[in-house]
């Protein structure tokens, strides 16, 4: 207990620490929501990594589906690393940081009301991510309860309680650099912790393959041995989870942000390296560790208990240092997402919406102090539905969380890219992807619930679950988009050839990185 005890007030210690002499960074507006557009490869890299992989992938989905897929679960975590990461940097890392810093927007609902030139897709926007980052927020806490009355018999409220006001006091202090300084500690804690953590419990079972023969032998409906197949019992299933977990992250406000305040062009390169990479062994590692769920957990014990329980029951027997290091672990990557979330909801509400809506330009320091307040706001707003879901197990809050990434995605991954790449986008396009997304996500919500029925094959395969209904928003973005834009040029902004200018301006380069005529 002393140990684990130990591990714990350090970890909060430092966090508190770094927020504080980072405060100096947060003076103004672009400082505090961006670290001033002057953050480096590492930080960033680090930051992206840790706002992706929280204690809702370690305890919950890891679990979920290493249950489900067995080994072959490892494919969402590569597909994490190599679309989620890789793909999104070197596709949207440069054009996000050129066009925003052009257009001088700070966050993704003031990127699309300058990019298509409207206020109310401005506001719409703010309003989408508003409404699905709180249950999202809150669903970084529910991958705590388990372990910490595991570890220390600590009530669950008492532990979100704690958690909030200590995130919320680095973040309202230190704003951007504090969250990026400290997700850059959380992430190493984040990939010394999974390592050691994977090794641990794979020796439980006397090693790899030793784990991987009694996985072997486990039957399923599909075949013997299909846990450890290429691609599980069901690769269509599992194709959809990449697609959201992965894909889904192109539509992220509090993911594409970290592009807005990327340094230079050597820091997209750097990033782009170090973000894959860290990708590769966190998330790789937690959904590989999961797949060998099904040797310490037994069909009657999830049923009753959930797929909540698989990772804390992996991990059970596993010493006092190691189980700091796993409270630890889950604790960095919770925080380091509930950061990243209260900062991007709070300045959107205070910059996009309210300030919008006000039809008044705030001062500097208004903003200042408003964001701060929604920081704060946020944080309580989510912990106390946290608890009330815990405590009450009510319905509607635990599916909004499941169908909150997928709207958030679905309504902004396209209109996003689109918006990066092509001149013709229009605003009736945006609207479309919106409305379609929100729609298709708040149908997936009544129907969870028991409240409405669906027929037809299409559309039970479509809302089978909102894992589904969010893949599906995101692919069918990426159609209506150019479709509705091609029909309805005239709602095309006027000006945006000229936006486009940006990427036309010339630089000098080394000449390691382009053939001019002489060296022909």
């Amino acid at each position: 207990m002393f140990i684990k005890l130990s591990l714990i007030v350090v970890f909060f210690a430092v966090f508190v620490f770094v927020g504080i002499k980072c405060r100096g960074a947060a003076s103004d507006v672009t400082g505090y929501v961006l670290g001033g557009r002057k953050v480096g490869p590492w930080l960033t890299a680090f930051a992206y990594g840790t706002s992706y992989f929280s204690a809702v992938i370690f305890v919950g989905y890891a679990g979920q589906f290493g249950w489900n897929f067995g080994v072959a679960s490892t494919w969402i975590g590569l597909g994490n690393a190599f679309i989620g990461s890789l793909l999104a940097w070197a596709i949207l890392g440069r054009r996000t940081r050129i066009m925003t810093r052009f257009l001088d927007s700070k966050t993704m609902p003031d990127f699309f009301g300058r990019r298509f030139a409207s206020e109310k897709i401005k506001v719409a926007s703010s309003a989408i991510t508003f409404f699905f980052l709180i249950p999202y927020t809150a669903s970084l806490f529910n991958g705590l309860s388990r372990l910490f009355k595991m570890a220390f018999n600590v009530d669950y409220a008492v532990c979100v309680v704690v958690m909030a006001l200590l995130t919320a006091i680095y973040v309202i202090v230190g704003g951007y650099m504090a969250t990026a300084v400290n997700d850059f500690i959380q992430g190493l804690v984040m990939l010394a912790g999974i390592v050691a953590v994977v090794l641990a419990v794979l020796s439980q079972n006397g090693g790899f393959m030793k784990s991987l023969a009694l996985m072997s032998e486990i039957e399923s409906p599909v075949m013997k041995g299909a846990y450890v197949s290429f691609f599980g019992p069901d690769p269509l299933y599992l194709l959809v989870v990449v697609i959201l977990t992965s894909l889904g992250t192109w539509g992220l406000p509090q993911m594409v942000g970290k592009f807005y305040a990327i340094k230079n062009e050597e820091s997209i390169k750097i990033g782009t390296v170090i973000s894959t990479a860290f990708a590769v062994v966190v998330a790789g590692g937690c959904y590989f560790l999961g797949g060998f769920g099904r040797l310490f957990a037994t069909a009657e014990s999830v049923k009753a208990q959930g797929f909540d329980s698989i990772v804390p029951n992996m991990l059970s027997n596993l010493g006092d240092v190691l189980i700091g290091v796993v409270l630890i672990l889950v604790l960095s990557a919770s925080m380091s997402t509930l950061s990243s979330l209260v900062l991007t909801s709070s300045s959107t509400l205070t910059l996009d919406f309210i300030g919008t809506i006000k039809n008044k330009r705030n001062t500097e320091k208004g903003n200042m102090l408003m964001m701060r307040v929604f920081v704060a706001f946020f944080i309580i707003v989510s912990a106390a539905i946290a608890i009330v879901q815990a405590k009450s197990r009510v319905t509607f809050i635990a599916q909004l969380m499941g169908v909150s990434w997928g709207a958030l995605s679905g309504a902004f991954l396209a209109p996003f890219l689109y918006g990066l790449y092509w001149k013709k986008t229009s605003r009736a396009a945006v609207c479309v992807s919106f409305c379609f997304a929100t729609v298709v996500e708040i149908v997936q919500l009544f129907k969870s619930l028991g409240m409405i029925k669906v027929s037809g094959a299409f559309l039970e395969f479509i809302f089978r679950n909102s894992l589904y209904s969010g893949a599906f928003c995101m692919l069918a973005g990426l159609a209506i988009v150019p479709l509705v834009s091609v029909l309805t040029q005239g709602s095309k902004p006027e000006n945006a050839d000229n936006m486009f200018i940006c990427y036309d301006k010339k630089v000098m380069v080394p000449a390691r990185e382009i053939l001019t005529e002489e060296d022909k």
